[in-house]
């Protein structure tokens, strides 16, 4: 059963880290004015971008420059943000390399938590302290707080997935959960629903004899399903790979992929994530023909 659970941490790993890119443009209206133009800019030449080889071979000199501005302005939560989620979609949507992956996941979650540390220090001195004291800590957190918890939250999701192998890595999941619970408790429709998402994944990481909670699972990817107005089709590529494989209810696995791959994947802020969730579908249904 280990063994599955790293294998499911790893095959999503890129999937994951890729929703990343949605958030990018959010990040711009907590920078100043200058970095805010720069990065709507850049943001929107990502985002839009329909040839994969194109992203992955452009968003490298993207690092290297977001790097070098927060290095001038260390305490920018919108250029820490920045920087974090970049770097967190680049490992998991075009690193093959375990350790570059690892090295790259490692420096989001970097980012993100300086991140909070500017905006929520009490919270960022018990990240490392006992899950009832962080627990409580994140009972704190207001509406104000969710971009930044969010952001971490997918940051350090990334990092445990680069790091599959280890379980203490993994031991850091109730601590994802609890800050994606306390970001849809406070605001529930925040990024079109990708906080479901990544709790519909957390909750079909295992079957439900084993404490997983799929039909939970299925429920949060129903609700960002809905609250992305289907557009975001990440959410079926997820929802068929978790859910429906752990169910083995191949009909519904089949409908969903075959819905990703009959959609227009230009979308609004969307476009390259489709695309990737494109490329995933076509593998899923062919390996589909073994797993069912």
């Amino acid at each position: 059963m280990a063994e599955r659970v790293m294998h499911k941490l790893k095959m999503t790993r890129w999937l994951l880290a890729a929703l990343a890119f949605v958030l990018l443009a959010g990040c711009a209206s907590i920078a100043n004015k200058a970095s805010q133009r720069l990065s709507d800019s850049l943001s929107a030449g990502i985002l839009e971008q329909d040839d994969i080889a194109t992203a992955r071979d452009g968003i490298p000199a993207w690092l290297l420059l977001v790097d070098g501005m927060i290095h001038s302005d260390p305490k920018n939560v919108g250029l820490l943000l920045a920087g974090s989620k970049l770097y967190g979609a680049y490992a998991g949507g075009f690193v093959d390399d375990a350790a570059r992956a690892k090295r790259l996941s490692a420096r989001s979650f970097d980012y993100a938590r300086r991140a909070l540390c500017v905006r929520r220090a009490d919270l960022c001195a018990k990240l490392e302290a006992p899950f009832e004291t962080f627990e409580s800590e994140v009972t704190q957190l207001r509406v104000a707080d969710v971009p930044v918890v969010y952001a971490l939250a997918a940051a350090w999701a990334g990092r445990i997935q680069a790091n599959s192998e280890d379980w203490k890595a993994i031991a850091d999941i109730p601590r994802v959960q609890a800050l994606l619970d306390r970001v849809v408790a406070l605001q529930p429709d925040f990024a079109d629903g990708e906080p479901y998402m990544y709790l519909g994944v957390l909750a079909t990481l295992r079957p439900a004899s084993l404490g997983g909670k799929p039909e939970q699972g299925k429920a949060d990817f129903d609700k960002a399903l809905a609250l992305s107005g289907g557009k975001n089709q990440m959410v079926r590529v997820l929802y068929a790979q978790h859910y429906a494989r752990l169910v083995f209810d191949q009909a519904l696995h089949d409908r969903l992929l075959g819905e990703v791959l009959a959609a227009d994947p230009h979308a609004d802020k969307l476009t390259l994530i489709n695309v990737l969730a494109q490329v995933r579908a076509r593998k899923l249904l062919a390996s589909g023909k073994d797993y069912f």
